[in-house]
């Protein structure tokens, strides 16, 4: 396996991490037991989880008037990759069709990916330096927590 070589992954969700009350977004390895939390702000946290609950605001919210924006300029999103971590802060990429990529903040980044529909990967270098490895014994722990994710409301979130 190469550094630059992309994993998939799949969001497990957002939660608000005690005591310093601030939200992360809980990313897993597809097919494997390797974890990525990532601290996000409170606003980023609510789109995520909005994104993944299928709510539907009544004026569109940024991340839906991106994706918006992205469907009528025709130029499509592909992927996005979280790239790395440096000095303690992650890094991601937008890639649309016809190779283009723009850097974002992997919050946000997220959030598109889930509107949009399209794969999220992280590189093997990041999974290396920032991974966390959950054995399967505590398999029962990610349950708990995604019971936990499915008796929130966005809102929550909100300040």
């Amino acid at each position: 396996m190469t550094d630059r070589e992309l994993l998939p992954v799949e969001v497990i969700g957002v939660r608000v991490e005690m005591p310093s009350n601030q939200p992360i977004v809980l990313l897993r390895e597809v097919g494997g037991t390797r974890y990525l939390p990532i601290w996000v702000g409170a606003v980023e946290a609510s789109a995520i989880a909005f994104a993944q609950q299928g709510v539907i605001p009544p004026r569109p919210l940024p991340h839906d008037l991106m994706k918006t924006l992205i469907e009528e300029i025709g130029t499509p999103l592909v992927s996005v990759v979280l790239t790395q971590m440096k000095d303690g802060i992650f890094y991601s990429e937008l890639n649309f069709a016809g190779e283009k990529k723009i850097s974002a903040r992997p919050s946000d980044a997220i959030a598109l990916a889930l509107r949009c529909d399209v794969s999220i990967s992280a590189t093997a270098e990041l999974f290396s330096s920032a991974g966390i490895e959950i054995p399967d014994a505590a398999e029962d722990e990610v349950e708990k927590f995604r019971e936990f994710l499915d008796q929130i409301n966005p809102d929550d979130f909100l300040g």
